[in-house]
């Protein structure tokens, strides 16, 4: 008796399906049919045998023969069908009406070969008859058994085709939406970095200061060298305190009696991926809110390094400090957004009251460094 699997994609259909190469249907056909599927038919075919022996006159091994005929032959239809479903039939009614068709065939075709041909001799002798109809109905009911087996199997693969599938639909679906957050952030950012230095540089000529036009020009080789980079997926650390550095070279040229910065970044860390403006959005906003108001000016320092697997990377400064009746700016809260978008939740941008006054913002991104 046959005991049958999946023999082909759970997702085939003949209407559909691309070319066959080379090897055509014969070379799945024969891709189906495994060693471990021809021995299992031969274990069922053994079955039968044992257990029919005790009913049958034939010796053991022809009613051995014949049960192995009667399997292989039910194994042979059932992945026959499987591979190339009749015409609109679905596959699995295709495969069941093979087993139902060969069965009644394979063991008639048996006793035919016993009596040469002749049917009357066949029909006249009841044991013959009565042998036919047991070894039909116990290949009917064997194959019954393991087709549905086989078809149960199928369906369980096809829906872990189907959920895996789903999984990655799903995952390409959220990076879509990733990068779609990411382009409006940086849409949202470049404006709001680009516009308060012009205004900066707007109030220079404002004012009639000779540092205007140098200013500009510091503006100018700036942004022709940040802007072509500023989407830079592998952007790194280096190049971030390069862009911070230009910038705050910008801010002196601006104000130099009233800011002294620094940028100290260790060589090592250089490579590191890095998230494009991240820094310079939080220098920004020193300048802006910590520095600008202060009458003294103050002091700005960034710096960056490693602790518990994770990079750190920090802006301080010694202005007037974040006011109580502040609201995060568009450059935290967008910031904050960034880094959620690329780093999940376990990324934290954290700001922190310096005494006697002045503010610390710093950035804890866990997943920046690389693994070993």
């Amino acid at each position: 008796m046959a005991i049958v699997a999946p023999m082909s994609s759970p997702n085939f259909n003949p209407a559909t399906a691309p070319a066959v190469p080379a090897t055509g249907a014969w070379g799945q056909f024969a891709a189906a049919l495994t060693a471990r599927k021809v021995a299992m038919v031969v274990l069922a075919a053994l079955l039968v045998a044992l257990a029919f022996n005790p009913m049958f006159v034939r010796p053991f091994p022809v009613l051995l023969g014949r049960t192995l005929f009667v399997g292989i032959l039910l194994l042979l239809a059932f992945t026959a069908a499987g591979v190339r479903p009749w015409g609109p039939l679905p596959r699995w009614l295709a495969q069941v009406l093979a087993l139902g068709l060969t069965a009644p065939a394979a063991t008639l075709l048996l006793y035919l070969v016993d009596v040469r041909g002749n049917l009357d001799a066949f029909l006249d002798n009841p044991a013959r008859v009565t042998g036919f109809v047991w070894l039909t109905l116990a290949a009917l009911a064997v194959g019954a058994v393991l087709g549905l087996g086989s078809q149960v199997r199928e369906r369980d693969a096809q829906a872990r085709n189907q959920a895996l599938e789903f999984e990655l639909e799903n995952a390409r679906l959220q990076r879509q939406v990733l990068d779609a957050r990411l382009s409006l952030l940086h849409s949202q950012i470049e404006p709001h970095f680009l516009f308060n230095t012009l205004a900066n540089v707007q109030a220079l000529v404002e004012q009639g200061s000779p540092r205007a036009g140098p200013v500009l020009q510091s503006l100018i080789s700036y942004l022709k060298a940040a802007m072509p980079r500023l989407h830079n997926e592998r952007a790194s650390l280096g190049d971030e305190a390069r862009w911070v550095t230009a910038y705050l070279e910008l801010m002196h040229m601006r104000m130099p009696d009233r800011l002294q910065w620094q940028v100290s970044v260790p060589a090592e860390l250089a490579l590191l991926p890095f998230p494009p403006m991240a820094l310079l959005t939080l220098v920004e906003n020193a300048v802006r809110h910590g520095i600008d108001p202060a009458v003294e000016g103050g002091r700005i320092e960034v710096g960056a390094r490693t602790e518990a697997g994770a990079l750190l990377a920090w802006v301080q400064d010694t202005g007037v400090g974040m006011q109580p009746q502040a609201s995060a700016g568009t450059g935290w809260a967008n910031l904050r957004e960034r880094l959620s978008a690329l780093y999940g939740p376990q990324a934290q941008l954290n700001l922190q009251p310096l005494q006697p006054h002045g503010l610390r913002a710093e950035l804890s991104l866990p997943g920046a460094l690389p693994s070993k």
